[in-house]
């Protein structure tokens, strides 16, 4: 039984970035890799990325689900500026809809 409602659950993010660059699960796009250039956090206090594109995406430590220590503290964010985010809204304005 639980294996059958497994498939209702929301996968996080991160489980749904597969090799090869694609979002496996929640769309058959490519995956658009952008820089992270800052952090915010936002009205529930949650941490969030500054994308290069001007896009934002959340960025939670929740485990067992999301395991981003490094969300915690401020050295941890700041080695984290420059490096890589897949951006699910770049991807889906540059493929256009699906169906």
């Amino acid at each position: 039984m639980a294996a059958s409602c497994a498939r209702f659950l929301t996968p996080s993010f991160d489980s749904l970035i597969a090799a090869g660059g694609r979002l496996v699960g929640f769309t058959d796009r490519p995956a658009i890799e952008r820089r992270i250039s800052g952090f915010h956090q936002d009205e529930d206090a949650d941490w969030v990325a500054e994308l290069e594109c001007g896009h934002t995406q959340h960025v939670r430590h929740d485990p067992p689900w999301q395991v981003r220590e490094w969300v915690i503290t401020a050295a941890g964010r700041r080695g984290r500026i420059g490096t890589m985010l897949s951006c699910v809204l770049c991807a889906a304005e540059d493929s256009g809809p699906t169906m």
